[in-house]
């Protein structure tokens, strides 16, 4: 029989110290925006819900809770209850659990691992929602100028958007550069 506990021990301390901080950091930055995310959406809830938009800045920022059954911009929401588990909520748990334990068992460049944390956190985000709530992720964001607007949003979203604009805009630079180095 297996020792389970001493299995557990000895590949924590086979870890690198170096390698606890990747892991630290990766942790920390998926959490924050995890929890960022759920916090936002209970203060949407409390004080949005049923109450008509917040506008701020000439309308540049619009505050309105909304509540959305399937995934960006609503793709999805009238879809077949199994291609919605397979597509909506499988698939990109599976994605997130399989990038979430590549960053902290291999990455090292610090950018790959603030933006993929960011893609994970606001993954989780949305992906908690779907799952407690019957595929229902609750937005509240509105930005734009004048008709020029985006869809309504939430934190999770905004997240996962920085997260892989940033990550592009890095790898981009690092491969101009001529290697794939990091911060």
């Amino acid at each position: 029989m297996y020792n389970v506990r001493g299995i557990f021990y000895t590949a924590l301390v086979e870890i690198s110290r170096d390698r606890k901080k990747y892991i630290f950091l990766t942790l920390f930055l998926v959490c924050v925006n995890f929890f960022f995310d759920r916090l936002t959406k209970i203060l949407a809830e409390t004080y949005l819900k049923g109450s008509g938009s917040l506008r701020f800045l000439n309308d540049t920022i619009i505050l309105t809770y909304t509540e959305n059954r399937g995934s960006f911009l609503s793709l999805g929401a009238d879809w077949n209850i199994y291609i919605k588990y397979c597509v909506l909520l499988v698939i990109p748990v599976v994605t997130c659990i399989f990038a979430l334990l590549y960053l902290v068992r291999r990455e090292t460049k610090l950018y790959r691992i603030i933006t993929g944390s960011c893609i994970i956190g606001g993954g989780f985000g949305n992906l908690a929602d779907r799952f407690f709530g019957n595929f229902t992720v609750v937005d509240f964001l509105n930005f734009g100028i004048g008709n020029i607007r985006t869809g309504i949003l939430n934190s999770a979203d905004m997240s996962v958007t920085f997260g892989i604009i940033a990550f592009f805009i890095f790898e981009t630079r690092a491969k101009k550069r001529g290697k794939l180095g990091g911060l």
